[in-house]
């Protein structure tokens, strides 16, 4: 009986904590404010009105072009009624990247985020009848877009993508005549720029950039960065699918250096590897087999080092034995300029008038300090140790190539089969300094001698192949 008691007397004790606690509970609640708005209602800086998103929680103030914004003045800002927050008139903001202002009413808070966005004007790409894409100029706002020599220039229909909240005239769609070059006009607030877009038919081209793509425009961003360079740098040149090549749909007989620039991001390594990831490539191999066979040259670079094989320029029919690669979007940053070596080949046309270090003759630098790179690489490593090849006369005996530069551990990173009285030149470059594209901008020093041994190779092979 007495520890029934003791039993009931504890249920009692724990029912009144209970109650006690539901009671402090509510009555903690009952005194809190969370009825408050926290809205910022509007925003001036420098005299520039935001314009609030209520959904996104953004203000988002419209600057002219190249204003600066890294000291910008709060010159007005309203909250909603009872609201405060960690920002007042007259305070500075760096806006070069987003602004996050604390708002809050009572015991009720909002985060919102200043964005500064600059008036721009510009056109991000053009494309003629949804095949030719225009090589934009940004320097000069010029475009140039290549067509063949049976288009009618007259009636051609532009398809432009140009900055957000900007207009352009003429019109994105509408059939247009560019026989003569014509001026299109972008606006955006304060930002204005005139492109000059001029149309060249190209019946017989000198050069060809080939890809796996159907069209430039949907090659991957380091592929298009080489072929726009070409377009805007080689004279007569064109773009054209493996597909073509394979239809004859562009004629060849005039063409004096096919280049193909190969990307994949993660890196193709072995035939098999290469030959699995580009079929295209080898659909067109007869065709480009006998180009070559009747004088034309090739520039191969990055994995495209890999087609001499499939047409017949390699004396074992062998492939670059090391090979490797990163991922665009997650390429890695240089922290120092990188280079290979061309020791005993200075003198040879692909390495003339580059930006070289006064005190490295035999190094030929070609990314700087900041640059993204994935370090695509296709080399021949040299030594017993892999399997491959004893040494560089060994390489050369087998191969038949000629080795023109070495990358840090000695690995042919740049070679040659020679052009003959009868068959083309071609050049091969497979560094993994050889690099078109960075995700970050970066000011260019070494990295013109990209440019720079591309049109010294351009020039090489047409000076010496038979085809002339």
């Amino acid at each position: 009986m007495v520890i029934m008691k003791k039993k009931i007397s504890s249920l009692i004790l724990f029912v009144f904590a209970v109650l006690a606690l539901a009671s402090c509970s509510e009555s903690q609640v009952s005194d809190l404010m969370l009825s408050g708005d926290c809205s910022v209602t509007s925003l001036t800086l420098d005299n520039y009105d935001g314009t609030v998103d209520l959904a996104t929680r953004t203000i988002t103030v419209r600057v002219p072009e190249t204003y600066a914004a890294d000291n910008m003045a709060v010159t007005a800002i309203t909250l909603s009624e009872g609201a405060q927050c960690d920002l007042k008139t007259g305070d500075r903001l760096n806006l070069t990247s987003p602004q996050v202002v604390h708002v809050t009413n009572g015991d009720v808070y909002l985060n919102w985020t200043i964005v500064v966005k600059h008036d721009e004007a510009k056109i991000k790409s053009f494309i003629i009848n949804g095949t030719y894409t225009g090589v934009i100029n940004e320097t000069n706002h010029t475009i140039s877009v290549f067509v063949p020599e049976d288009v009618d220039v007259t009636k051609l229909t532009p398809t432009i993508a140009i900055s957000d909240n900007a207009t352009v005239s003429p019109n994105s769609g509408v059939p247009t005549d560019f026989t003569h070059p014509v001026t299109f006009t972008v606006t955006n607030n304060t930002a204005k720029t005139d492109y000059v877009v001029t149309v060249t038919k190209i019946g017989k081209p000198t050069a060809v950039y080939v890809g796996l793509a159907a069209g430039m425009d949907q090659l991957n961003i380091e592929e298009q960065t080489a072929c726009k360079w070409m377009l805007a740098n080689i004279p007569n040149s064109i773009y054209a699918s493996f597909a073509d090549i394979k239809n004859g749909t562009v004629d060849l007989s005039e063409c004096r250096v096919i280049w193909w620039h190969y990307h994949k991001d993660g890196g193709v390594d072995g035939k098999a590897a290469f030959e699995n990831s580009a079929p295209e490539a080898l659909s067109a191999s007869v065709q480009l087999r006998n180009y070559y066979n009747n004088g034309g040259a090739f520039l191969f670079t990055r994995f495209a080092t890999n087609m001499p094989a499939e047409i017949g320029a390699v004396k074992n029919d062998a492939v670059p034995n090391n090979c490797w690669g990163q991922a665009e979007a997650s390429a890695e940053t240089v922290n120092s300029p990188w280079s290979f070596f061309i020791q005993g080949h200075t003198t040879h046309p692909l390495f003339q008038n580059l930006v070289m270090k006064s005190d490295e003759p035999n190094a030929v630098y070609t990314v700087d300090k900041g640059y993204r790179i994935t370090n695509s690489t296709a080399q021949w490593h040299i030594g017993s140790d892999w399997g491959g090849y004893a040494d560089y006369a060994t390489w050369r005996n087998e191969t038949g190539g000629q080795d023109l530069a070495y990358g840090g551990d000695g690995a042919i990173v740049a070679w040659e089969f020679p052009a003959t009285a009868t068959r083309g030149g071609i050049l091969c470059i497979g560094s993994g300094c050889y690099d078109w594209y960075s995700i970050d901008d970066v000011t260019e020093n070494y990295h013109k001698n990209i440019a720079s041994l591309t049109l010294n190779a351009f020039n090489y092979l047409m000076d010496n192949s038979p085809k002339k």
